[in-house]
């Protein structure tokens, strides 16, 4: 070798070094503590230069090691394993020797180092050749179930048969100078527990103090099974932790590493021992030299617990831990695991929805109440599952609860039962059926969820009558086909008067008031609890009956909770409601009954639950009566339209009712049809019902008007009589208007024709139930006669006068059954119209105005005949004068010349030549009549010297002669005081004196 060997040694780098060159460099080297100094700079990454390397150094400190270990027991000798106390009081010799060598202090100290690292390089050799445990170790039981599987591809299989081992995580240079402690818990975290194991066994005195430090840093989520032999053991002769006994590679310590040796090196600061074997102390984690007790293992368990339900949530890891420690007998752990154990069935065995974001922890565990804990345990359970979560969840949740409090001293016997009867009475209908259905008396009494027979009727009774449902009926008979059947003594005299007191009392128990707004089931199995079997037994009867009726209310789309059956026993008012409602719903769309059977199916229904059955119980509707019942069925009926289907039931020999509330209930139905119609066309809609359902009965008087009735209110309809501008009248305001002649006087306001269809407003009147009254048709002949002179049709405004005036004459006769109140009326009426008429200046028969005057002064009071005469006067004075007229008119050859009133009457452009054109422009007030105290003598005298000139005798109404000839005067002649009077009446009368006014 050329060079230096101190310059070659230096000059190798670390990836150079092999044995050879390692053992010829080191070799020729002479200078002991050099060659071992150059050892231990060196930290080599390959094992077998670095075993060498280290030996050869080891082998270079035996000399050193000799002459120090001669030098020390000249004078003291004791064994390697003296006390430090020992050696405080010991000749400090060997102190002194390595002040007097100090390089051999220097080969003692690195001796010591060397073989630190030499026992660690065997560790690592050792722990490198495992592996980690991995996913695959813990599932290895299912991967071994499908060794088999034909499916599984050859190829794959033959990969997996040859993977590489994982490498060993740590290099053997760090593995050689780093913290045991640290590279401890590094494994632990990456899952080498084997190599923690082996760890732990090789460097017992350093590691043990340290043991809790390293199983912290195992992840959470692993399950303890694999790293199960470096967690804590507890033995139980000692009540204390078990303490193994190490196997480090040397079983003796060298003399470099004795305590007088460490002890002899605190005077050289220049000596560097590694820090394993200058102190055990790590850098961080509190050390537990000795074992720990066994509240600590306790404790520890429980930490261990909390931090695995914090960090993971894994529930099962939490069990497993605790369920190991309980295992090796280490003491209160068995609290926790029942807590974790009946947790875990909640996570992992209820039954779970498709959504689970529930985030269970301990802690809200603890927090919970038992019944909130029985609820979160079945709240996706279905009615097939319920059975068999409530026994494997459910029970055994209850007797942990029943062993605390017996184990706490407070023993409660019922609490098992009391927290399920709870779950019970809270749960759908559906899961209470199937939980009954499971505790059936019929079943043996171990197989049954609820032993108790009287239990399970005051749960059936509670749930039932505290539901709310109104379409699971089908349910509730199911279970009420699991509830007990007594056989009970009963006393058939007092039996009537104990199921009323039991229904009376349970239905003052439901009914709502302001304290207790709604009766839940929970209250209801406080009203049933202290119930004995005999009323149990009648309650359960009472049911009965109650489901039926319910069912049969289902079936026609009537449904009620059972509750109402007890609140309504005894209140017909609530029953009648119901069943008009079921009478009514019935013909729906939801039941489209076309059938006369269909019909009599309900109207048998109806009448089921009509009074008491053959238990003697009532019946849905038992405070009404059949004939009620009837009455209701028919009004139903008839809403619905089918009136054949009525009218072959009425007339069937099933039904018997009497014609007159026949006759009743089809008028009330077709008022209730007519005041419901949008259109007064009798033709089609509600009132085509309304006219329809009056063929129902036998025709009568009463049928006759209301029949004819709507058909005047179709007439009036079509004579487009508006309620409100541009809004038709409808069929309910023409029954409410109390004054129906007021409705022909808006027919005729509101149509210009109408007044000449005389007989079609007669025929109105008469159906609008005016058929007999004669006033009636005096006040409508004076309405129609006053249309025509506002049409200024005179003829026929004179025609209707004197058929009212007949009319009137009628009435005056001795025979006539007609009141004198009425008569008056209608004189009232006949003389104003008369009056109105006669004095039309535009109205040209002079005859026939004289002849209206008449009949006016005929007919009117005597305060009123002034007024009348001083018109009469008038008109006989113009008379007088075209008479005159026309005789001095006549030529000599008998051709008569026209008047000046003809003349003007037939000039064109005469814009005067109607009466209402010509009083557009009068506004002056009507004179009042005479009020002096002479005014009836005057008035007298002058009917008396005009009476002979009458052309018809008083008292007999006789009709003015025509007259040939045309009358002749003036129509432009003005009178102030008479236009005055006609434009007053013109403009301010109205139609107020047809019904009765004051003309005045």
């Amino acid at each position: 070798m050329a060079l230096d060997p101190y310059t070659y040694w230096t000059a190798l780098a670390d990836d150079e070094l092999t044995v050879d060159n390692v053992t010829q460099a080191l070799g020729s080297i002479p200078d002991d503590l050099w060659a071992v100094a150059a050892v231990s700079d060196r930290i080599l990454d390959a094992v077998e230069v670095q075993r060498t390397l280290l030996e050869l150094g080891i082998a270079r400190t035996s000399t050193a090691v000799k002459r120090s270990q001669e030098a020390a027991n000249s004078s003291f000798t004791p064994q390697y394993s003296t006390t430090l106390a020992e050696y405080a009081t010991a000749p400090d010799t060997l102190v002194a020797y390595f002040d007097a060598a100090p390089q051999d202090a220097h080969l003692c100290s690195l001796r010591a180092t060397l073989l630190h690292r030499l026992d660690r390089l065997n560790t690592f050799v050792e722990v490198s050749k495992g592996e980690p445990t991995s996913s695959e170790d813990e599932v290895e039981d299912e991967v071994e179930e499908w060794e088999d599987d034909p499916w599984v591809d050859e190829a794959n299989s033959a990969t997996d048969a040859h993977k590489t081992l994982e490498p060993f995580p740590i290099s053997l240079s760090t593995f050689l100078v780093e913290d045991l402690c640290r590279i401890s818990c590094q494994l632990a975290s990456l899952r080498w527990f084997r190599a923690v194991q082996t760890l732990q066994t090789r460097h017992r005195p350093i590691l043990w103090p340290l043991r809790l430090a390293i199983l912290d840093s195992v992840p959470e989520h692993i399950h303890p099974s694999a790293f199960c032999d470096i967690l804590p053991e507890f033995d139980i002769s000692l009540n204390s932790e078990l303490a193994h006994e190490g196997d480090p590679w040397r079983q003796e310590s060298d003399w470099s590493e004795s305590v007088r040796v460490q002890t002899a090196f605190n005077g050289f600061p220049l000596v560097t021992l590694p820090r394993d074997i200058k102190s055990p102390i790590p850098f961080g984690p509190i050390p537990y030299p000795s074992p720990l007790t066994a509240e600590e293992l306790s404790t520890w368990y429980k930490s261990r617990v909390d931090v695995i339900m914090s960090a993971t949530g894994l529930i099962d890891i939490a069990l497993a831990i605790i369920q190991h420690g309980a295992s090796q007998g280490i003491p209160d752990l068995d609290e926790i695991g029942e807590q974790l154990s009946l947790l875990s069935r909640l996570v992992y065995d209820a039954p779970q929805g498709s959504r689970s974001d529930d985030d269970w922890t301990l802690s809200r565990w603890t927090s919970m109440e038992p019944s909130a804990v029985v609820r979160a345990y079945l709240t996706h359970s279905t009615p097939d599952s319920i059975s068999k979560d409530i026994s494997r969840l459910v029970l055994p949740y209850l007797f942990v609860l029943e062993s605390r409090a017996e184990r706490a001293g407070n023993p409660d016997p019922g609490l098992p039962n009391r927290l399920l009867y709870e779950y019970v009475l809270s749960a759908p209908l559906d899961i209470t059926a199937a939980v009954f259905e499971a505790s059936k008396p019929t079943l043996p009494v171990a197989q049954r969820l609820i032993k108790d027979d009287g239990d399970i009727a005051r749960l059936a009774l509670a749930c039932l009558y505290g539901s709310d449902s109104l379409d699971e009926w089908s349910t509730m008979s199911r279970i009420f086909e699991c509830l007990p059947a007594w056989d009970v003594s009963r006393n058939e005299d007092d039996d009537e008067g104990v199921m009323d007191t039991t229904i009376s009392s349970l239905g003052a128990f439901v009914t709502p008031s302001t304290e207790h707004p709604r009766c839940s089931a929970f209250d209801l199995m406080v009203f049933f609890k202290p119930l004995p079997i005999t009323s149990l037994s009648r309650a359960l009867d009472i049911l009965d009956v109650h489901l039926e009726s319910g069912e049969i209310l289902s079936r026609w789309s009537v449904p009620a909770p059972l509750r109402w059956f007890l609140q309504s026993n005894s209140d017909g008012k609530a029953q009648r409601a119901w069943a008009n409602r079921m009478a009514r719903r019935a013909g729906g769309t939801d039941d489209q009954l076309t059938s006369k059977d269909d019909w009599e199916w309900l109207l048998e229904d109806m009448l089921k639950l009509t009074g008491k059955g053959d238990t003697g119980l009532p019946g849905a509707f038992g405070v009404l009566t059949r004939d009620e019942v009837l009455h209701l069925f028919l009004s139903g009926l008839l809403s619905s339209g089918n009136f054949d289907i009525a009218r072959d039931i009425l007339y069937s020999s099933k039904f018997s009712i009497e014609p007159s509330k026949v006759e009743d209930i089809c008028l009330e139905c077709s008022r209730e049809f007519y005041d419901n119609a949008q259109s007064g066309n009798y033709k089609f809609g509600d009132l085509k019902l309304a006219y329809d359902c009056l063929d129902v009965p036998h025709r009568t008087d009463r049928i006759i008007r209301e029949k004819e009735f709507i058909e005047a209110t179709s007439r009036i309809s079509s004579f487009n009589v508006l309620s409100r501008p541009g809004i038709p009248i409808s069929p309910i305001e023409i029954r409410l208007t109390t004054d129906r002649l007021s409705l022909i006087s808006r027919v005729l306001s509101s149509n210009s024709d109408a007044y000449k269809h005389s007989e079609v407003i007669l025929d109105l009147v008469y159906k609008l139930g005016y058929r007999d009254d004669v006033v009636a048709e005096v006040k409508t002949l004076a309405m129609l006669a006053d249309t025509a002179l506002q049409a200024e049709d005179f003829p026929r405004a004179f025609e209707l006068s004197q058929r009212m005036v007949d009319r009137v004459h009628t009435l005056r006769e001795p025979t006539s059954l007609i009141s004198a109140a009425q008569i008056a009326e209608a004189d009232e009426v006949c003389w104003v119209a008369c009056f109105q008429l006669g004095r039309q200046t535009e109205f040209e028969d002079i005859d026939k105005k004289l002849a209206l005057l008449g009949q006016a002064l005929e007919l009117c009071p005597s305060e009123k005949l002034h007024d009348i005469l001083v018109s009469w006067g008038r008109l006989a004075k113009e008379d007088t004068n075209v008479r005159e007229s026309r005789l001095s008119s006549v030529n000599e050859k008998g051709i008569a010349v026209p008047n000046s009133r003809e003349r003007t009457l037939t000039a064109p452009g005469n814009v005067a030549f109607s009466l209402r054109a010509r009083l557009q422009e009068f506004h002056m007030p009507s004179p009042p009549l005479l009020s002096t105290p002479d005014a009836a003598a005057l008035a007298s005298r002058t009917f008396r010297s005009v009476t002979a000139n009458f052309p018809f005798s008083v008292g007999r109404g006789s009709q003015v002669s025509d007259r040939d000839g045309s009358r002749t005067g003036s129509l432009l002649r003005s009178d102030g005081e008479d236009v005055s009077a006609q434009a007053t009446r013109v403009f301010n009368k109205g139609i107020g004196w047809l019904i009765g006014a004051d003309d005045e």
